[in-house]
Formats: C-alpha cells, sequence, structure tokens
C-alpha cells in the first residue's frame, strides 16, 4: 500500500494567513533605536561628503530626523517612561541634551555649509547625538524594557507622532 503523500500547503494559505494577521507593531525601542542608526550613517556621510550640495542635502537630512526624534521622545517616550519609574534624572538630562543639539540645528539649518565652523557645529551636533544614543541605548533602554510600560502600545503612538511629524 502506497503511503499517502505529504499535504504540502496551498501557496495561497500562507498569504491569506498573514494577511489576517496585522503586521508587528516595532515596540518603542525598536523605533528609536532606528532612528539612532539612521542619524548615526548620516552623520557619517557628512563626514566624508566634499561637495556643497551633498552636505546641504545630508544637513538638511540630519536636522529634519533629529526633529522629528526628538520630538517624538520629548512628547511621548519621556512621559511615559518618567511617570512609570518616577524618573528625576535621565529625562531630565536627555531634555537637555536635545536643547544643546536644537541649538546646533538653528545654527546650521538652512545655511550653506562654508567653511570650518559649519563642519564643526556638524561635528559636535554628532559628538552630542553619540553621547545621547549610549546614554539612552545603555541606561534608558534597559529599564524601559523591565518596567512596566507598554512598549507596544508607546511604539504604536510614536509611530503615529512620527508620521504626522515626517509629512512637514
Amino acid at each position: 500500500m502506497p503511503t499517502p503523500a505529504k499535504a504540502s500547503p496551498s501557496p495561497a494559505r500562507p498569504a491569506a494567513r498573514s494577511a489576517a494577521r496585522p503586521a508587528r507593531q516595532p515596540d518603542a525601542i525598536a523605533i528609536l533605536r532606528e532612528d539612532h542608526k539612521k542619524v548615526a550613517a548620516l552623520f557619517e556621510q557628512y563626514e566624508h561628503a566634499r561637495s556643497a550640495s551633498v552636505k546641504r542635502r545630508l544637513v538638511e537630512t540630519i536636522c529634519h530626523e533629529l526633529k522629528v526624534h526628538t520630538a517624538i521622545e520629548e512628547e511621548v517616550f519621556y512621559p511615559a517612561f518618567k511617570a512609570a519609574l518616577k524618573d528625576k534624572e535621565l529625562v531630565p538630562e536627555a531634555r537637555v541634551e536635545h536643547a544643546s543639539v536644537k541649538s546646533l540645528i538653528e545654527q546650521v539649518e538652512g545655511r550653506e555649509p562654508d567653511g570650518e565652523d559649519f563642519d564643526a557645529k556638524l561635528k559636535v551636533m554628532g559628538e552630542f547625538v553619540k553621547h545621547h544614543v549610549k546614554e539612552e541605548q545603555n541606561e534608558m533602554f534597559p529599564k524601559a524594557r523591565k518596567s512596566r510600560l507598554d512598549l507596544v502600545e508607546l511604539g504604536r503612538l510614536m509611530a503615529e507622532r512620527k508620521q504626522q511629524l515626517m509629512a512637514h
């Protein structure tokens, strides 16, 4: 008697199953980490850029990305983190770091990338951002993961707000 052939799933079946199930929403930390990687790559590109037009485009992109990123942190992530962990240190320090970066953004955004002072401002901005990212990823994110924060819901709110801000 021949052995019955294994039933292979229909090719349409997995697609139908995944269509019925919404795509997994990235959590708040995944969204912030992705932003951190993107901005780090942009600063790296700026360092190697030689033409003024390439630098100008990179500066505008860096400034826009940082403004959106700081907004979603300040409007959504930090208040939730501060409340959940009764934080009186990490969030205030992060807001001060944001203020320094915002000041540098104001000094370079919409201006021609001309000369050493302009490049120095981008270099310092990149260093501030790198320091800030390191603190978030090494201190804030592990505490957020251990807390009772609903990081998926927070991620949903952040993604929604980010989408609104990116449109402008």
